[in-house]
């Protein structure tokens, strides 16, 4: 038995690839279901309705589903490059940090209308996250230091230097003890799309950033040459393309497409900075990117049933007693087998 590349990767193959990862692990997730004495069908009837079975569901999906678009992007981006970025979590918490700083009543964008303020604060949200994911790869262009590393440590470095400014020069004196930060002026929070919900401009952001990197990365010089580096950097410099400028860019987008999300769950859903703004976003954006095999259009679908599988596990757990980790489980199961789809798509298995 001996392993080969395909030379021709079949579309349908590519189609299928994250259908049958879903499959897969939605199949394995049943089991775990059935050994924790869960009726299986009903359990996953029971995470569709919590994610879409009444307008609340649908638009704490919606909701959730927003940051999950934005850092699918940023890892998409950048693993299009190859740049390996583990780091979107802690982007995403220095651009949170960032809104917090200048878009409190005592913040340097403080008293701006908010038809300047909103995108002031967006854009000092993406460049904070931008910012940090360019160390990691100047290490790597100047000293060869796997970024792996780097940015997975950097996530650690920012949530606690997060905490220090929220237990210190950011705390909120009204919090009474709690740990967070001084809140976003009210000019400075998104706008509601629907009433009596938490859904908020930023699903419409993170729509129109998707539909904006497809169109840079598939019809713009800047894509090709991003794809030219992440598939092979020798050619790519052979053939003329700006090796560092190009992956320096790519890191821009990544960076900023992660602190953005930051700053639209702040000023759309929290007003605050905790701790815990973030549950596991940064990481999620990982999945999302690799079942959308790293399209951006895909990555809003991934991105929409990785947030389905959080809202709606919560309330299958509440029904059924099975701890909600279940998504979480499901989640991850899903990349793997995305992984191991991706590998047949690309090689075949020939037996002699």
């Amino acid at each position: 038995m001996r392993i080969e590349r395909r030379e021709h990767r079949p579309v349908l193959f590519l189609v299928l690839a994250p259908i049958g990862a879903v499959a897969l692990a939605l199949a394995l997730s049943g089991l775990l279901l059935a050994l924790a004495g869960a009726p299986v069908l009903d359990a996953y009837r029971r995470i569709a309705l919590g994610a879409f079975g009444s307008r609340l569901a649908a638009t704490e999906t919606l909701t959730r589903a927003a940051p999950l678009i934005l850092t699918g992007l940023a890892v998409a981006v950048a693993f299009r490059a190859r740049i390996w970025n583990i780091g979107a979590e802690g982007q995403l918490y220095l651009g949170a940090i960032a809104v917090a700083a200048l878009g409190s009543s005592g913040g340097l964008l403080a008293g701006l209308p908010a038809p300047v303020l909103i995108p002031a604060l967006m854009l000092a949200g993406a460049l904070a996250g931008a910012l940090l994911l360019i160390g990691p790869l100047l290490l790597r262009l100047r000293f060869g230091v796997d970024e792996v590393v780097t940015t997975l440590l950097l996530n650690f470095v920012v949530i606690l230097f997060v905490s220090m400014l929220i237990e210190g020069p950011l705390r909120d004196p009204m919090a009474f003890g709690w740990p967070q930060s001084v809140p976003v002026a009210a000019d400075a929070t998104l706008p509601k799309i629907l009433a009596r919900s938490r859904l908020h401009l930023g699903l419409v952001v993170a729509l129109g950033a998707a539909i904006l990197v497809h169109v840079v990365m598939s019809r713009t010089v800047f894509g090709l040459e991003v794809r030219a580096a992440g598939l092979n950097p020798g050619a790519a410099r052979f053939a003329g393309v700006p090796l560092v400028r190009t992956l320096l860019l790519a890191a821009l987008v990544s960076g900023g497409l992660a602190g953005l999300a930051g700053a639209v769950e702040v000023m759309g859903v929290r007003g605050t900075v905790t701790t815990d703004l973030s549950p596991g976003y940064g990481y999620s954006g990982i999945v999302v990117a690799m079942l959308a095999n790293l399209q951006p259009l895909g990555a809003v679908v991934a991105a929409l049933f990785a947030a389905a599988m959080f809202v709606g596990a919560d309330s299958m757990s509440r029904a059924l007693g099975v701890p909600s980790f279940i998504a979480d489980v499901t989640v991850s199961l899903s990349l793997l087998a995305m992984l191991v789809a991706l590998l047949l798509v690309n090689f075949r298995v020939r037996l002699r």
